[in-house]
C-alpha cells in the first residue's frame, strides 16, 4: 500500500465507546494514521479524557463527547454535537454495544428492544446523519464473527448484530458511490468484563489458529478498511478463522 493511501491527514473520525478496549485502540490507530478523533463514551468520562489526551499526545484535535445510545434521539444528537465540534465527519465506527447474557427461550421485549437500539438503530442513525452530511468517506460497523454461527447464551445480543449485518450490506449500496461501508467482526480479542487473561488462554482451542488476537488486530483491521478505496459492502473477520467452523443461518 503506497503512503498516501495509508495516511488519514486531514480527516476525522467519529468513534463510538471509544473510552475503552477496542473502541480506545481504533481511536488511537486512527489518531497515530493523523486523523482527529471524536471519542464518544456513555459514562466513562475519566477514561474518554484520557484517549483525548492520548490522541492530542499524537498531535491530532480531540472531543469527548457523551450520549446514551439506548436512548432514541441520542444517535441523531450525537452526531450533531460531533459535526458542530469538528467541523466535519468523515470516518464513522460504530464501536460502542451491549452484551447482556440471555438465551432465545428467555430473553424478553426490553432485553431485545434495548439491545436493537443500541447495537443496530443507533448505528443506523449515525448512518443516517453521516449521509445527510453530504461529504462522503467510510463507515465501519463493529459486529462479532459469531454472526455466522450462533451465539446461544447471547440471543437478544446475536440477534442485534445480525441486524447490523444486514444493515452493513444495505448502506453500502444506498450510500454509494460517495460512502463505503464495511463491518469488522473481531472473535477472541479481549476477555469479557468479569474475566481474566486466563479466558483467552481457554478458549484459544475454539479458532482454527489456536490462539487469541489483540486490540490492535481490530485497529489494524479498521484502518485497512478506511483506507482501501476499492472496498465497500465487506465484513473483515479478525477472529482466527472462528467464523468459518459453523453457519446455521445458511
Amino acid at each position: 500500500m503506497a503512503a498516501d493511501e495509508n495516511t488519514l491527514s486531514g480527516r476525522t473520525a467519529l468513534v463510538t465507546g471509544a473510552a475503552k478496549r477496542l473502541g480506545r485502540a481504533i481511536a488511537l490507530a486512527l489518531a497515530e494514521e493523523g486523523a482527529d478523533v471524536v471519542v464518544h463514551y456513555r459514562r466513562s468520562a475519566e477514561e474518554a479524557g484520557q484517549v483525548v489526551a492520548a490522541v492530542e499526545a499524537r498531535g491530532r484535535r480531540a472531543w469527548a463527547l457523551p450520549a446514551d445510545l439506548a436512548e432514541r434521539g441520542a444517535a441523531e444528537g450525537l452526531f450533531d454535537r460531533a459535526a458542530a465540534a469538528a467541523g466535519k465527519i468523515d470516518i464513522l465506527v460504530n464501536n460502542a454495544s451491549v452484551f447482556p447474557a440471555d438465551t432465545v427461550l428467555d430473553f424478553t421485549a426490553e432485553s431485545l428492544a434495548e439491545n436493537v437500539q443500541v447495537n443496530a438503530m443507533s448505528p443506523l442513525a449515525l448512518c443516517r446523519g453521516f449521509a445527510a452530511a453530504g461529504g462522503g468517506g467510510d463507515i465501519v460497523n463493529l459486529l462479532d464473527c459469531r454472526v455466522e454461527d450462533y451465539d446461544r447464551r447471547h440471543a437478544a445480543y446475536h440477534l442485534s448484530k445480525r441486524m447490523l449485518l444486514a444493515l452493513t450490506r444495505m448502506l453500502a449500496l444506498e450510500l454509494a458511490p460517495g460512502v463505503k461501508v464495511n463491518a469488522v467482526a473481531p472473535g477472541l480479542i479481549l476477555p469479557p468484563p468479569g474475566e481474566d487473561e486466563g479466558f483467552l488462554a481457554a478458549n484459544a482451542h475454539t479458532n482454527p489458529l489456536h490462539r487469541h488476537g489483540s486490540p490492535a488486530d481490530v485497529a489494524r483491521a479498521v484502518l485497512f478498511l478506511v483506507a482501501s478505496p476499492f472496498v465497500t459492502g465487506q465484513v473483515l473477520y479478525v477472529d482466527g478463522g472462528r467464523h468459518m467452523k459453523g453457519r446455521v443461518h445458511g
